[in-house]
């Protein structure tokens, strides 16, 4: 028993430092590039404007970005909106069991690195011919027969296959807490692009109910002058006709704010009886000042789909050498130990003589139909489309970050125009207004000023929008900054079980 015990404990260290068939695992090289845009597209500051969220903004390279990315808008209903949303949100509750599903099996794969032990145990009462002799030493032919074993079996892990299969469903668990870190990044994504919409509708409406009213105002007077014969019924119902045009957009602004409401109950987790005590106005957001923009290197370790991506490489890449395996010689270690009697109180006696069986199994397939064969190819197809979709991530993401970079850009762009405009054509407004007073312009006069005013007004407010819109955009782009986040806060213990930080953050902590 000794001598078998040292041999056992021989054979585990010689299947633990065995060669493993199949390829090794190699991370990607990051991208060569500099920026995620040409050179002559390159920017370091938007353009400013003289209103809400007109802000000039920053591009620093390779700005951290923190944990709480969302709190850079300064809005302390958004921050209390979003992370109630990371508890109450069945998606995380989803990826947060998907993420416990895969730590499990890879920990159950991982117990088939080492021996099974269990114990068995038989009674039975017998009736033995009296043509034969008589099995027990009394010669008794009805006798009874109690055994107790100790049993271990062990797969010797020759050529690694058992250790391919732990490493794949290991880098199969970072994938999925990858995949979670994305399911946190996107939530919060949406709760704050939904509150930044609120936000946008409501000044719309604002927008649209000033224009109603200056033009329920022109309709007054209009109708004054039309009483003392200084206007024509045309022109008062001309203006009708306008005011009844301004009154039948506001319906469908209202309508979209009752869906952005009813979407931030279902993000947090509510049902739509149940809609956030949280309102939001573009006058309570702050547009950051200085926005990170990571290098292509880095953006390959914030992303958090990317980093999945590259872990599904990773369980790919085993799953051949599982395969390979596969095709090899099996070899199955057994030993069983224990006892026999003929009555149950002499059964664990020292004087009861021990039973004992050693073996070993060997098996190797020869003629399958080439299913073997058939499924390497299959795990190595596996393997290459896993490599493509990591290259099309890595592109997503590039693709990603350069259309928020610019689009950030032509926001600014756009909002001075849009602000220059809404000035010009208040103004405008305003004269044609005196002068409609006075009996020195017409009903077409101010029905084409109230008409630009109020396209004006809301196309300031939808390009403010944009500024946030895009800003939260390109944080989600970069990755969202979960390197930052501080373990011992968090509610959930699995959310950053296995992921590992980017190689920047992890360096400078």
């Amino acid at each position: 028993m000794t001598a078998f015990r040292s041999v056992l404990v021989g054979l585990l260290a010689l299947s633990l430092g065995g060669c493993m068939v199949g390829p090794d695992f190699k991370r990607p090289d990051p991208p060569k590039d500099q920026s995620v845009l040409p050179p002559d597209e390159a920017i370091a500051q938007t353009a400013s404007s003289n209103v809400l969220g007109g802000e000039a903004q920053t591009f620093v390279r390779d700005l951290d970005i923190p944990a709480q990315w969302w709190q850079v808008f300064g809005s302390a209903p958004l921050d209390a909106l979003v992370e109630r949303s990371m508890t109450a949100n069945p998606d995380i509750q989803a990826a947060i069991a998907a993420l416990k599903l895969a730590q499990q099996n890879a920990r159950a794969q991982r117990a088939a690195l080492f021996p099974t032990v269990g114990v068995s145990g038989n009674a039975q009462q017998n009736q033995q011919s009296l043509a034969l002799s008589p099995t027990p030493a009394g010669g008794n032919n009805i006798f009874g027969l109690f055994t107790a074993l100790l049993n271990v079996s062990y797969v010797l892990d020759v050529f690694g296959g058992v250790r391919r299969q732990t490493e794949s469903l290991e880098a199969t668990a970072e994938q999925q807490c990858f995949l979670l870190e994305a399911a946190y990044l996107s939530l919060s994504s949406n709760v704050a692009v939904a509150a930044i919409t609120e936000a946008s509708l409501r000044g719309q409406i604002a927008a649209a109910m000033r224009s109603i009213e200056i033009q329920r105002q022109s309709l007054a007077l209009l109708q004054r002058r039309q009483a003392i014969g200084q206007g024509a019924l045309a022109d008062v119902a001309a203006q009708q006709a306008a005011l009844a045009q301004a009154e039948a957009a506001l319906p469908p602004l209202q309508s979209q704010l009752s869906q952005q409401r009813h979407l931030l109950a279902q993000l947090t987790g509510q049902t739509t009886t149940h809609i956030p005590a949280e309102t939001f106005e573009l006058a309570d957001l702050h547009l950051p000042q200085q926005i990170p923009a990571s290098l292509p290197s880095h953006l390959v370790e914030q992303r958090p789909d990317i980093r999945a991506a590259e872990a599904n490489v990773h369980a790919a890449a085993a799953g051949v050498g599982v395969a390979v395996a596969n095709m090899l010689p099996q070899i199955n270690l057994g030993l069983s130990f224990g006892s026999e009697s003929l009555t149950l109180d002499t059964l664990f006696s020292p004087v009861v003589g021990a039973t004992s069986t050693v073996g070993a199994t060997f098996t190797q397939t020869l003629i399958d139909g080439g299913a073997l064969f058939a499924k390497k190819r299959a795990a190595e197809a596996a393997w290459e489309q896993a490599k493509a979709q990591y290259r099309s991530t890595v592109l997503t993401a590039f693709r990603n970050v350069a259309d928020s970079l610019r689009a950030l850009e032509f926001d600014a762009n756009t909002l001075q125009a849009a602000a220059n405009a809404a000035t010009a054509a208040k103004l405008s407004l305003d004269i044609t207004r005196r002068r409609l007073a006075s009996g020195d312009a017409g009903v077409l006069d101010i029905l084409n000023a109230e008409l630009t005013y109020q396209q004006a007004v809301l196309a300031e407010v939808q390009a403010e929008a944009s500024r946030f819109a895009d800003t939260a955009a390109l944080y989600q782009a970069l990755g969202g900054g979960w390197w930052n986040r501080d373990g011992d806060v968090t509610a959930q213990p699995a959310r950053r079980a296995t992921c590992k930080p980017p190689k920047a953050a992890a360096s400078s902590g």
